[in-house]
């Protein structure tokens, strides 16, 4: 994983199940002086993550449901948005009937702007590459621009990339983006706190996966419905945890991930959730291209 954007960039387990994610976060969380912001968690991380795995684990949690679009592109009047929220709706059941009282819907000021305001910071990538580089004494590359200038980032990648070119950490501009994110993240504790509860859920995307374009290779401007309904970039950049886990197919068979948010260091208890969720529902199918290990 690249070092993007640190202030915001998350890296978490990608596993097949919630127990296994559970096993490798009590690998990967901890203090790392080359990640600064790993610094938060110290007096805050379990034992072990696998002790919060428990199939009864979402009695009486309340959970609040977002409806509110996040992505600038989001149609909930589709077909497509219509054939994600039936599965979702059948999530919610699920949840509510483990258990869990469900608060539906709850609204949060300043939701629109989430990928709006993720996407200003636009001040932190040059820099954060070129340190990292500079750390790698063999690279074949020392700095973001050597990268674009070996044309090998494809069109569309590089021409993001582009606009990162120049820009400071200590830009005036990069304050705005940093208060528009607290201000949010102000709204969600305070509406999380005035209705009591434990996590947010909602979903991972507001529509299905897409076809990537042909031309995604050779066109900048390669037109496809690429990251439409993301509602991924919520959590980090309010800097709370997460976590997202299959709820089913559409009529399309096509996947559909429920993505449940909690509090600062809350990881725990949305493993137990999410774990409770999966164990009582088997929503995951191995994909039929892939041989079992």
């Amino acid at each position: 994983m690249m070092p993007a954007t640190p202030t915001v960039d998350t890296l978490g387990p990608m596993t097949r199940s919630v127990e296994d994610a559970a096993i490798l976060l009590d690998v990967l969380a901890g203090y790392d002086p080359n990640d600064p912001v790993s610094a938060y968690s110290v007096g805050h991380i379990p034992d072990t993550y696998q002790s919060f795995l428990d199939e009864a684990g979402l009695e009486g949690a309340r959970i609040g449901v977002i409806r509110q679009p996040m992505g600038p592109r989001t149609d909930p009047e589709s077909d497509d948005y219509k054939k994600v929220w039936a599965v979702m709706e059948r999530a919610i059941d699920d949840i509510a009937s483990l258990g869990a009282e469900i608060i539906d819907p709850v609204e949060i000021n300043g939701l629109e702007l989430v990928d709006s305001i993720y996407g200003g910071n636009v001040f932190e990538t040059e820099l954060a590459i070129n340190d990292y580089l500079a750390g790698l004494p063999h690279a074949p590359v020392s700095s973001l621009e050597e990268i674009l200038l070996t044309g090998k980032v494809t069109p569309w990648r590089a021409g993001r990339f582009a606009n990162l070119m120049g820009r400071t950490a200590s830009d005036p501009a990069r304050l705005e983006v940093q208060k528009s994110a607290e201000e949010i993240r102000l709204n969600v504790l305070n509406m999380m706190a005035a209705a009591e509860l434990d996590a947010l859920l909602y979903a991972t995307y507001d529509h299905q996966p897409t076809k990537i374009a042909d031309d995604v290779l050779t066109n900048a401007n390669t037109s496809d419905a690429y990251n439409i309904g993301n509602n991924r970039r919520f959590a980090p950049l309010l800097r709370f945890p997460a976590i997202s886990v299959p709820s089913g197919f559409t009529e399309d068979d096509l996947p559909v991930g429920l993505e449940l948010m909690g509090r600062e260091f809350s990881e725990g208890m949305l493993l137990g959730f999410a774990y409770a969720y999966e164990q009582a529902t088997k929503h995951r199918q191995p994909p039929a291209t892939t041989p079992p290990l």
